[in-house]
């Protein structure tokens, strides 16, 4: 890299540690303008901590930080020239789109001595239209869609006054394909006007799409950095990985669905707010994917299923027998588990250990006259922790500070204590690393053979095209499609998913 421009940033031996844990072991990272750089590694390497050390959030215990070649440490008013895009949404619900997007105010140049609101809602209406958010500038945040939520979070970044870096932390998680090429062109745009930009997916498309460089990072420590122009995606997750991994491999389980079993979920004519007349079969012993943009549908079908969620008209057969609207305590207790997309929100108690996490579902196999039986706790949670490998220094670690990949192989754990025979997974490697996604495939791939009927929602056509024995597309809330996955061609696939031509069935 000698050809290129001087570092903007360079980060100088870093180190953090945490009790039980060194999160980043002596890392060294440098940012140059124009650059995009991209940090890659598995759930747990360190990306997370290097982000917030590098935004001026966490002080190193070790190490040295420049910013344009003076000391940050020394004088912290420099991180103010980094902007920070956070991968959880991180916004004030009640206040306005242009609110949000300015504060806090005095930083932006909007609150030094009265606060200028026709001005800020100009400013807001240009970085609107720039950002192609879908909403106006006196909106309400919770009122305007999650999608749009994170385009805002991007746009109050982008918008600030003066910064050199941009963090961006897994900005496409809630993004359509057209919305985040439209967030490319605009990184695009700042990279061509010499920002430097730190790039965080564990989407490969988007990494190499978009990066001009990687630092690679495992157990806390830098395996290298590179151009990303002499990486390939093997050499990548090899790297990441520390062992090569067969991208090859599916995930399809054997022998999946017997077609003259009787099917284990029978829906029939379901409509609700979001999507209308659906009907489908899921056998055991399969797993059958839904595939749509955001929006069309999917969730809002398989919560009200679920009972989470009303319906208006139509019925859900659950081994013959009919699920009562309106009631997950029901689906529950019959044998059926829905995992949410939003894990942090829905799926676990942050501030709860991971024993704590996994107990809470099986607290009828565990309590004896109201009290609970420590030893027996203990043996249930060690051998959800060995099952499914979850991977903590300890059992009584808050979850909240494991790796996003461990939270969600805790809940699959949890899940799968009650012995469920009917599984839907929503998005279930969100934010997960290539590796840790394989062994939540793994886990699929081995219930759907022990029996469990599985239904994988799912915004990756790769994810789908290597797990499922069949594929159902959704497009603005209704089924337009079925097809074998075995036998289908990715370009049929994608046409069913953004609506191009008429109703398909090939399955």
């Amino acid at each position: 890299m000698s050809d290129l421009p001087g570092p903007v940033v360079r980060l100088e031996a870093i180190r953090k540690a945490y009790p039980g844990v060194v999160a980043l072991d002596h890392v060294d990272l440098a940012l140059r303008p124009g650059r995009v750089h991209v940090l890659a590694g598995e759930n747990g390497a360190g990306k997370s901590t290097l982000i917030r050390v590098l935004a001026g959030l966490v002080g190193p215990d070790e190490g040295r930080i420049e910013i344009d070649g003076a000391d940050a440490l020394a004088d912290r008013t420099l991180f103010g020239r980094i902007a920070y895009v956070p991968q959880e949404l991180n916004l004030f619900g009640p206040m306005s789109v242009a609110e949000n997007m300015f504060m806090p105010f005095a930083a932006t140049g909007f609150g030094r001595l009265t606060l200028s609101r026709g001005g800020m809602r100009r400013a807001a209406t240009a970085l609107i239209e720039r950002f192609g958010i879908h909403a106006g500038p006196d909106d309400r945040v919770d009122t305007i869609s999650v999608p749009d939520q994170q385009l805002l979070q991007i746009a109050r970044a982008a918008g600030r006054a003066a910064f050199d870096v941009l963090i961006l932390d897994e900005p496409t998680s809630s993004l359509t394909a057209s919305e985040t090429a439209h967030l490319f062109r605009i990184v695009r745009e700042l990279r061509a006007a010499g920002c430097a930009i730190v790039f965080v997916s564990h989407k490969m498309d988007e990494i190499f799409d978009l990066g001009d460089d990687v630092t690679v990072l495992r157990n806390g420590r830098s395996v290298g950095s590179y151009e990303m122009a002499a990486m390939t995606e093997h050499s990548l997750v090899q790297l990441m990985a520390g062992s090569a991994i067969a991208l090859e491999e599916r995930f399809q389980p054997r022998g999946a669905g017997d077609v003259a079993a009787d099917p284990i979920l029978s829906v029939r004519g379901l409509s609700g707010p979001g999507f209308h007349d659906i009907s489908f079969e899921l056998r055991r012993g399969e797993i059958l994917g839904f595939a749509g943009l955001v929006g069309a549908g999917r969730s809002e079908l398989m919560q009200s299923i679920f009972g989470y969620r009303p319906t208006r008209q139509g019925e859900c057969l659950f081994e013959g027998r009919a699920l009562p609207r309106g009631r997950p305590d029901r689906s529950v207790a019959r044998g059926m588990v829905y995992l949410s997309e939003e894990r942090k929100h829905h799926g676990i108690f942050p501030r709860l250990s991971l024993r704590e996490n996994i107990s809470l579902g099986i607290l009828d196999q565990l309590a004896r006259g109201g009290v609970i039986a420590s030893a027996r706790e203990g043996e249930r949670v060690a051998t959800v922790m060995r099952d499914f490998d979850v991977r903590s220094s300890s059992a009584d670690k808050k979850i909240m500070f494991l790796s996003g990949g461990n939270q969600q192989k805790a809940i699959i754990g949890r899940a799968m204590a009650r012995r469920p025979r009917l599984l839907i997974f929503d998005e279930p490697t969100k934010g997960i690393d290539i590796g840790t996604k394989f062994q939540i495939y793994r886990i699929m791939q081995r219930l759907a053979e022990e029996g469990v009927g599985i239904i994988l929602v799912s915004s990756e056509m790769t994810e789908l095209q290597r797990c499922a024995s069949r594929i159902i597309t959704m497009y603005e809330g209704r089924i337009n499609g079925s097809f074998d996955q075995a036998t289908t061609p990715a370009d049929t696939l994608v046409g069913a998913i953004v609506g191009a031509g008429e109703k398909r069935h090939a399955a």
